[in-house]
C-alpha cells in the first residue's frame, strides 16, 4: 500500500478523533453518533493494511484511549441524570415523612389536582 494512502487514513482518523473529542467536551451527542460510521470505516481500513509499531498508531492508541475515558465519563453523567430524574418522579408520586421513632410513613400524592370553584 502507498506511504501516502496509509499516511492520508491516519491523518484523516487524527481528525476524526479529535473532533468527536470536541464533541465529548461540548455534550454534543448527536454530532458523535454522525462520527461513528466514518471512525469505524477509518479504523478498519488502518485495521487491514496491518502496520504495527507506528508512532502515528501510537499517537492515534492514545487518542483512542482519551476519548474513551471521555466516552465513559459521559456514559456515567447520563446515568446519573437519568436515575435523578426518577427519583424526581418518585418525589412527585409520593410524600415521604419519618414519625419520632424514625418509622417511614409515605402518602401518595394526587397527580391531577383540580381546584373546584363553588357558588
Amino acid at each position: 500500500m502507498p506511504t501516502e494512502h496509509k499516511q492520508g487514513l491516519i491523518n484523516a482518523l487524527e481528525e476524526v478523533l479529535d473532533l468527536e473529542r470536541r464533541a465529548l467536551v461540548e455534550g454534543d451527542l448527536d454530532r458523535l453518533g454522525q462520527m461513528m460510521p466514518q471512525k469505524e470505516k477509518l479504523i478498519g481500513a488502518i485495521n487491514e493494511m496491518q502496520v504495527h509499531d507506528s508512532d502515528d498508531l501510537i499517537r492515534l492508541h492514545k487518542k483512542v484511549e482519551r476519548n474513551q475515558g471521555l466516552l465513559n465519563s459521559a456514559a456515567e453523567g447520563i446515568r446519573a441524570v437519568m436515575n435523578r430524574m426518577a427519583e424526581l418522579r418518585k418525589i412527585r408520586q409520593e410524600f415521604t415523612t419519618y414519625d419520632a421513632s424514625g418509622q417511614r410513613n409515605g402518602f401518595a400524592v394526587r397527580q391531577d389536582p383540580k381546584l373546584e370553584k363553588r357558588a
